[in-house]
């Protein structure tokens, strides 16, 4: 276990964790800024969160599939 995980409580964790899947359900139903606060709000909780990972594989699917949103 390193430092930064320790310092996480359980409390932040599993808040952390419902977060995610809130997020998971979003991209799910292809609500990407929805999905995308989500995985920013459990990441910012637990920095150790799979949210983080999900969050920037969401960010690089959308600057592929999406280009005209970030390039007008």
């Amino acid at each position: 276990m390193n430092s930064s995980t320790s310092r996480v409580s359980d409390s932040a964790r599993s808040q952390a964790a419902r977060l995610y899947e809130k997020g998971n359900a979003h991209r799910k139903q292809q609500q990407w800024a929805e999905a995308i606060n989500a995985y920013d709000a459990a990441a910012a909780l637990d920095p150790e969160s799979p949210a983080a990972t999900a969050r920037k594989m969401l960010i690089e699917i959308m600057e592929y599939r999406c280009k005209e949103y970030y390039n007008p």
